[in-house]
């Protein structure tokens, strides 16, 4: 399998060996770390693998004794030093080589290792298979200034697995000067990528960005152009080194200007430039990010070598624990239409700081997507021509409508192991209460209304009705009100999307006065404090209630908050605080007022119970669910119709013009 050459004349470079930068010591992990090359292997019939806590106690314990590889031997970006009498492995997220998925997706069937070391000491070179399982692929003695090279075939890895190798040092340190995967095979010549970041009012993130590529000009060599879609008030031309950043990307940077539109209006613009400028690709970036600059080589290097277009995406990790994988890979529930897991077996918030790759069998399988978040996803423009822009959706289920509608088309999307950024994670938001709300409600039902395999949509309306119902019981008048607003305009069809694109935001936030719940304060000593023992279960912990409880449960609470009037002092003083880990709606619906905290801890709202508005709301959800029922079909056809057209470059050109900003 494999062979010692000479020299690697005629074969190209697929992927790197990187490590962090000095400022990144927190993510170690993810590059390289110390022990054995096998770390735990766990059979599908131990009793560990079976329950989850054991399992969980397992790692726990192992990963205990396991060391970190020291972050002071990492001399430079490809470099390291292992140090006498100890061993590192390269089997880590960022420099595993994927060999499944270059199996599945691209022509390379077989590739080539180049490890260039000094000092005294071992290359041993490792693969997995689908499992997990481990095994010794080959390795050699060196010494002094030495050139290993690994001849490897891609043949086995037709469900999963990748290969990498480890280095251990002998008498002395052994030095990792450089390595390489490399291949024959490849295009005649490298594609070209805009790169485009969507922004509102977070210019620290994009100047910090801009600086990270500057700083690696090697990263930006078949890089057409850096965009910039500045949507903010908060502009990132106005940041203090600015103009030395702009400077360092030798004329590579262009901001454009323009009226918020949400992240589809950002994005779309990101493809439509591209595709004006002539790139091969469009790479979009979410603004509130940092970036491995190394992943947009490796998406342009993949998708280069994809047997057809295919969109590339880059995996999420959380910008605050940067060792916490937020998902592998993404489909969507074609019955309920929500994201999903490919496997049972996968995990969220994967902690590779506890269980490293080869520790981690599920890992090694590998996953086929539907879509992937425009945190990071590099679509080819050959697609973008031929299934148009994205929809004008603002924000929520843009990325998601899009995937699916490229599968329909005939392209797949990859989400690529090796290719990441660090972003702001959904553990510190809940945008499915306040004015985000109408755009999940909408945006998730047209989504529905043009892919859904179902009649009437599988289980949507239900869930969408369900939602309405604990967001009403749960005093969240202002979120209501926005998913009412998104069933009217749902039912209007879909020539307003492009017109309502602009205006929407400020329509919903302008109703914020109108309710107690859309009002945030900074301290909660901002609100009256309530009286002891006043909360309505006496402190008892409520939970949710059982699946045959839950439709008396839900009948008996709203029929006594429709004919219960809350006590005249519940508009006084709230009867308790609620963190916001505790803001279920099972919970909130015992209280007739009560004080809120919100996701990212910046503030709390007071929720006050209000009979009329639950009247009045519930009536008018149920009306138009009962009418979105009835319409379905119709509806359906005209929004699948729609599509070429409000996705067209003519459409949103003109939505560009109408919504233009002056350029500085």
């Amino acid at each position: 399998m494999s062979a010692a050459t000479e020299t690697t004349t005629g074969y190209n470079p697929i992927q790197r060996v990187i490590l962090p930068s000095a400022d990144q010591a927190d993510t170690v992990p993810l590059y390289v770390d110390a022990g054995t090359a096998s770390g735990i292997r766990l059979r599908e019939n131990d009793e560990f693998a079976r329950t989850p806590k054991l399992l969980e106690d397992k790692l726990q314990m192992f990963s205990s004794q396991s060391r970190e590889a020291h972050f002071e031997d990492l001399l430079g970006r490809h470099s390291m030093r292992v140090r006498s009498g100890e061993q590192v492995s390269f089997g880590s997220y960022f420099n595993a080589f994927p060999a499944s998925y270059w199996r599945r997706w691209t022509s390379v069937r077989d590739v080539r290792l180049v490890v260039e070391t000094s000092g005294p000491g071992t290359v041993t070179v490792y693969k997995s298979n689908a499992r997990g399982s481990v095994q010794r692929v080959d390795g050699r003695h060196v010494d002094g200034e030495a050139t290993s090279t690994f001849d490897l075939s891609l043949t086995p890895f037709g469900d999963g697995g990748w290969y990498w190798f480890d280095l251990a040092a002998s008498t002395d340190d052994l030095i990792l000067r450089n390595g390489e995967w490399e291949t024959a095979a490849g295009p005649s010549t490298k594609g070209k990528v805009t790169v485009e970041i969507t922004t509102m009012n977070k210019p620290d993130f994009c100047l910090n960005n801009a600086r990270i590529l500057a700083a690696n000009p090697d990263v930006l060599e078949n890089v057409k152009e850096i965009l910039i879609v500045d949507q903010g008030t908060q502009k990132v031309e106005d940041q203090p080194g600015f103009a030395e950043v702009r400077d360092a990307l030798g004329g590579k940077l262009r901001i454009i200007n323009q009226a918020n539109l949400g992240g589809s209006g950002g994005f779309a613009r990101g493809m439509f430039e591209a595709v004006e400028n002539g790139s091969d690709y469009a790479l979009l970036l979410d603004d509130d990010i940092v970036v491995e600059p190394e992943s947009i080589v490796r998406l342009l290097t993949f998708a280069d070598r994809c047997r057809k277009p295919t969109i590339v995406g880059g995996h999420m990790f959380d910008l605050y624990n940067r060792s916490i994988l937020h998902t592998f890979g993404e489909v969507v529930d074609p019955y309920r239409i929500v994201p999903a897991l490919p496997h049972a077996d996968m995990e969220t918030r994967h902690d590779f700081s506890v269980s490293n790759l080869r520790q981690t069998p599920w890992l090694h399988r590998r996953v086929d997507v539907d879509y992937n978040g425009w945190w990071m996803c590099l679509i080819p423009t050959k697609v973008i021509r031929e299934i148009g822009l994205s929809l004008p959706l603002f924000i929520k289920w843009d990325d998601a409508e899009y995937g699916l509608r490229a599968r329909e088309a005939g392209f797949a999307t990859v989400s690529m192991p090796g290719a990441a950024v660090w972003h702001v994670s959904w553990i510190d938001k809940d945008d499915l209460v306040g004015w985000q709300a109408y755009f999940h409600a909408r945006n998730r039902l047209i989504t529905t209304l043009i892919h859904s395999p179902y009649p009437k949509g599988g289980r949507v309306l239900r869930e969408s009705f369900q939602s309405d119902v604990k967001h009403l019981v749960s005093m969240q008048y202002f979120t209501e009100h926005g998913r009412i607003d998104a069933l009217r305009d749902l039912l209007n069809g879909p020539d307003d999307l492009h017109k309502v694109l602009g205006t929407k935001l400020p329509e919903i936030n302008s109703l914020k006065a109108q309710y107690p719940d859309a009002q945030l304060k900074e301290d909660v000593d901002d609100f009256p404090a309530p009286k002891l023992g006043r909360g309505p279960m006496g402190g008892t912990v409520v939970g949710m209630p059982s699946k045959k409880e839950l439709i008396p449960w839900g009948i008996k609470t709203v029929a006594r908050q429709l004919i219960k009037a809350p006590g005249p002092e519940s508009a006084e003083r709230p009867q308790g605080y609620l963190a916001h880990r505790d803001n279920r709606w099972f919970r909130v619906a015992h209280y007739d007022s009560v004080v809120v905290s919100n996701a990212e801890g910046t503030g709390a709202s007071w929720y006050q119970r209000d009979p009329k508005k639950l009247k009045s709301m519930l009536a008018e959800a149920t009306l138009l669910h009962a009418k979105l029922l009835r319409e379905w079909d119709k509806l359906a056809d005209q929004y699948r119709r729609a599509v070429p057209e409000i996705s067209s470059f003519d459409a949103w050109k003109k939505t560009f013009e109408a919504n233009a900003k002056d350029d500085a």
